[in-house]
């Protein structure tokens, strides 16, 4: 009896589909090429790890939330000849993340800060980082539903333990009464603990022109 029928259920209940999908390719190459037998198993343990290692990085992709077509490749230095992109490349490397700090990425409407924002995330999934993308018009939103159902302080950990957190167009519009602490409450759980990257329209001088108080 062929023992292929017999190792796919097992296969299955074992959740080792990177190896059910490639079980009778590996099988055809270890007969043609003569593998060993811990040749032959190595291959499939390597294509189990490859498969689960794709589904956690789609699955980190997809909590970024980042935009698809937002990263680093895509950038277009030339466009603006004010952008520093030694820094840039420098900031890339994402030791930012390792070692808890901020990124602040500050200048007028249209100059690419939110595409090299998404770009940072792109690169820290890459990477193996917990992302997530939102405005900062979003993320009071967010904080203020939360409040609302009671699920405040579960909230506020989830974003105070994501690896990297970005925040799009912070001070675009003020913080009504309330939002203020709320946002003070995200910046004070990560500061030094976790990385966040903050864009802005505003120069640094008007920051506290965002807050209620």
């Amino acid at each position: 009896m062929h023992p292929m029928p017999q190792l796919l259920p097992f296969l299955k209940q074992l959740r080792l589909s990177g190896i059910l999908d490639s079980l009778e390719v590996r099988n055809r190459q270890a007969v043609e090429n003569k593998l060993s037998y811990t040749d032959f198993l190595a291959l499939l343990i390597e294509d189990e790890v490859a498969r689960r290692e794709q589904h956690r990085f789609a699955q980190r992709q997809r909590r970024a939330g980042c935009n698809a077509q937002k990263t680093l490749e895509t950038f277009d230095f030339t466009f603006n000849p004010g952008i520093n992109q030694t820094q840039i490349m420098d900031v890339a490397t994402c030791r930012f993340i390792e070692e808890n700090a901020p990124v602040l990425i500050v200048g007028p409407c249209g100059t690419g800060k939110s595409h090299l924002a998404q770009a940072l995330g792109h690169l820290a999934v890459r990477r193996g980082r917990d992302t997530f993308f939102t405005t900062h018009a979003k993320l009071l939103s967010q904080l203020s539903s939360a409040r609302a159902l009671g699920g405040y302080e579960r909230k506020l950990m989830q974003l105070a333990k994501v690896e990297l957190l970005i925040i799009d167009d912070y001070g675009l519009k003020p913080m009504r009464p309330g939002q203020d602490e709320d946002f003070h409450d995200v910046i004070v759980e990560r500061y030094e603990r976790r990385s966040t990257v903050l864009t802005s329209n505003l120069d640094f001088s008007e920051w506290g022109e965002a807050f209620y108080n």
